[in-house]
């Protein structure tokens, strides 16, 4: 099949267009002319993952394996070392990232993780009514993602309204209309401000809110004519607990 067909399909999904300016989803490598045999969905990239993958394949990923301009390629190093093998072995690489956080990753978190209804949204924020103490979501959050380490900020006792983006959304703080936000790789300075405008955070990690992403695509590509893998992307942090120390 030629990944023009499939890219057709996932433009319907997903529109390619609603990707934010500084994005780069889209096809990353290989030609819309070129044919593929299989699909490979996942996360993001890594040479496991395409060294394992049969040739001909069309790798799908939420993270964009190029993201910033490159400069040179030294095939050593990350991300030359992919495309060298993409090439070889005839593989292609499209990404759908700030598109598919707008049209399906926040609400499939919200609704079918959580089990929460949306309220409202606006392009990577989706609200509901918690209607709990912080204490409460907390211990919510951490069950129904499975995270048992959660570094949160405490500003109120009280949650009627959250907030949730998955990935990173520490920049997008100061436009949060609630009482709590749920996100990713928040920073210091990130809980400072919270602190001051009395918003509480829950901090479920980058890996943690998307790795869902291979959820999403696998229900919509079931019925696809062609082969598809679902790769099983892992987190590259590991958590060091003191209560294991010798």
């Amino acid at each position: 099949m030629k990944i023009e067909k499939i890219y057709e399909f996932l433009d319907n999904l997903s529109p390619f267009e609603l990707q934010e300016e500084w994005d780069n989803s889209g096809l990353i490598a290989g030609s819309m002319q070129d044919e593929v045999e299989s699909v490979c969905v996942s996360l993001e990239l890594n040479s496991e993952i395409v060294q394992s993958a049969p040739e001909k394949t069309l790798f799908i990923t939420h993270h964009p394996l190029i993201f910033k301009g490159l400069k040179k390629l030294d095939f050593t190093t990350y991300p030359a070392n992919i495309i060298k093998i993409l090439a070889k072995k005839e593989c292609a690489a499209l990404a759908m990232h700030t598109n598919i956080d707008k049209t399906h990753l926040n609400r499939y978190v919200v609704e079918r993780i959580l089990k929460q209804e949306i309220i409202k949204e606006s392009d990577f924020i989706c609200y509901f009514d918690a209607n709990m103490s912080f204490d409460e979501l907390i211990l919510s959050v951490s069950n129904r993602l499975d995270i048992q380490n959660l570094k949160v900020v405490r500003s109120g006792e009280n949650i009627k309204r959250a907030a949730l983006c998955t990935g990173s959304g520490g920049d997008l703080l100061n436009g949060v209309d609630a009482d709590c936000f749920i996100s990713g790789d928040f920073k210091y300075h990130h809980a400072v401000t919270a602190k001051e405008n009395k918003l509480s955070l829950i901090d479920i990690g980058h890996f943690e809110s998307e790795h869902y992403f291979t959820n999403i695509l696998g229900e919509h590509l079931k019925n696809f004519p062609l082969k598809v893998i679902i790769a099983d992307s892992k987190n590259p942090f590991e958590y060091f607990h003191s209560k294991n120390r010798k």
